[in-house]
């Protein structure tokens, strides 16, 4: 599939780089640091044929391809804006891509190269030649949705298994009626919404998930409905949607909720929280039909980074983009409209989900963190998560956080990675591709759930290393990385089936990501190594 964070092999290797010839003649690079790497250690190679010892990333597709040892992430999804850290982020993300020749530019972003082989024309020119395979392709993804069971049972042994699976999806300015040929949002026509239609149905479908929050849908009923039915008919199960009064109104946008009738049903009236951007926060509890299970589910579109704006509103330049005080306000009006309903909801458990149009260090997630929320990507994969690129560096917008009390009862979330890491080519409206590919620019978000539960989440007991450590020993071939709870990378490498071994010197709680077969398998453990 893809391989996330940075990797880093400072324990595994010495010295700034490790030469050795084949038999074809071309020289092997291995690089020691790879999180410090930039295309100035290229320069020994120039007008060589080397060997890449370690996986390459195509890291953009846009007007060419641009690869390097290690994903570009964006600056303030990854550190506080303008700190130290921040600023080693921007300084990296300057120099440390190339421009790799001798691909079709048509390659995925989540794509790895392994065992290049490639010229080195200049210190930022690479021309491909050949490779031992290339993972993170479309057949990958086609082949199963990310894993959402991540945490283990009481006794340690066996992964708890989901029984309701939620999904928040950004689709992109989903129009069915009011078309406008002149704007650059949406749909223009009646076919190319029909283009638009297949792709996000077939996407949601393959998804399958239970509950569905979805954000830039068109104000009224008609765009919910025409999702609900396509679930119901491509799904065969019985899908509908709540109805918030609201008619259509030209091609603005809202969020809103789609569900499935045999598993969920509606408690109470919706919430709608207007502060900021109005028709685009809202809250609704569940019962699970089976047991008899609520939680609340807060659906939310916070305002955009683009635009002019004025006061606190304007852009800091400090990376968090323009009208970052309004966010900050509507991520209050979230937490406030949580405590002022969940006596009418009956229930305290909550789980926050959408487009919040922040990155996850920045000012409007922190609020939240602060009022008592969890962010569940840094919680399940530290700091390897990602929906969403902008420029080629990534980090996540679409966002999911709940409380202590649902902290409890979530068994895994993941990104799927059907969209951010596409070329723009494959849109509706500039391909005729009727596959779920870059059926939208932000990648929908999976959170499994197992209502009544009590899932610790930091026991020694239950976070055992039995299951990572079968499947790092029976995987033949992939690559694994270790990051600490505080999202910090602390190795990286190849598996080479049983001779593979983790060296960590600490005992600790991990995540260790292991990407084999085409698929990721996040555990996190606690171990003493």
């Amino acid at each position: 599939m893809h391989i996330f964070g940075i990797m880093k092999h400072s324990l595994l290797l010495a010295g700034l780089f490790v030469l050795c010839l084949c038999a074809s003649a071309q020289t092997h690079v291995t690089f020691s640091d790879i999180e410090d790497w930039t295309i100035e250690e290229l320069q020994p190679y120039v007008g060589q044929e080397i060997i890449f010892d370690q996986p390459v990333y195509i890291c953009n597709n846009y007007n060419g391809l641009k690869a390097s040892m290690h994903r570009q992430w964006s600056p303030t999804n990854q550190a506080i804006p303008m700190s130290a850290q921040y600023d080693i982020i921007v300084s990296q993300n300057s120099h440390n891509t190339f421009t790799l020749s001798g691909l079709s530019g048509n390659q995925r972003m989540g794509q790895l190269i392994f065992g290049m082989r490639a010229k080195i024309e200049s210190k930022g020119q690479v021309k491909y030649l050949s490779s031992d395979r290339i993972t993170g392709t479309r057949e990958d993804l086609e082949s199963g949705i990310p894993n959402v069971d991540l945490v283990y049972d009481e006794d340690g042994d066996s992964i708890v298994t989901h029984d309701l699976l939620v999904c928040g999806a950004n689709l992109e300015y989903y129009l069915v009626e009011q078309f406008d040929a002149s704007s650059s949002m949406g749909p223009s026509s009646s076919s190319e919404h029909q283009k638009q239609r297949t792709k996000v149905s077939t996407a949601l479908a393959k998804i399958n998930a239970d509950l569905y929050g979805l954000v830039e849908i068109q104000q009224g009923q008609n765009a919910l409905k025409e999702i609900a039915e396509d679930l119901t008919r491509k799904t065969g199960r019985p899908f509908d949607y709540i109805r918030d009064g609201s008619s259509a109104n030209g091609t603005y946008t809202k969020s809103g909720y789609v569900y499935c009738t045999d598993v969920l049903r509606p408690h109470g009236e919706i919430r709608e929280n207007n502060a900021g951007v109005s028709n685009r926060k809202k809250m609704q509890a569940f019962d699970v039909i089976a047991s008899g299970e609520r939680f609340i589910y807060s659906i939310n579109h916070f305002k955009a980074k683009s635009g002019s704006g004025s006061g606190k509103d304007a852009d800091q330049h400090d990376g968090q983009g323009g009208f970052n005080a309004t966010r900050v306000k509507e991520s209050q009006s979230v937490l406030a409209a949580y405590s002022s309903n969940r006596s009418y909801f009956g229930d305290d458990d909550i789980l926050i989900m959408g487009d919040l149009n922040a990155y996850a260090k920045e000012d409007p997630i922190v609020a939240l963190i602060n009022g008592g929320m969890t962010d569940l990507h840094r919680q399940f994969h530290a700091d390897s998560s990602y929906s969403y690129q902008y420029h080629g560096q990534f980090g996540y917008l679409d966002h999911a956080l709940c409380n202590n009390s649902m902290l409890t009862q979530v068994t895994g979330m993941a990104a799927y990675h059907v969209n951010s890491d596409e070329s723009d080519n494959y849109t509706y409206d500039k391909s005729s591709d009727a596959t779920m590919f870059r059926y939208s620019d932000h990648d929908p978000v999976l959170v499994g759930l197992k209502l009544g539960a009590s899932i610790s989440q930091g026991t020694e007991e239950e976070l055992s290393a039995k299951n990572w450590k079968e499947l790092l020993q029976s995987a033949a071939s992939g690559y694994y990385t270790v990051h600490t709870l505080d999202g910090r990378t602390f190795t990286s490498g190849t598996i080479s089936g049983e001779n593979t071994e983790i060296a960590l010197p600490t005992t600790d709680i991990y995540i260790i990501s292991i990407y084999t077969g085409g698929k990721v398998y996040s555990f996190k453990c606690f171990e003493t190594f």
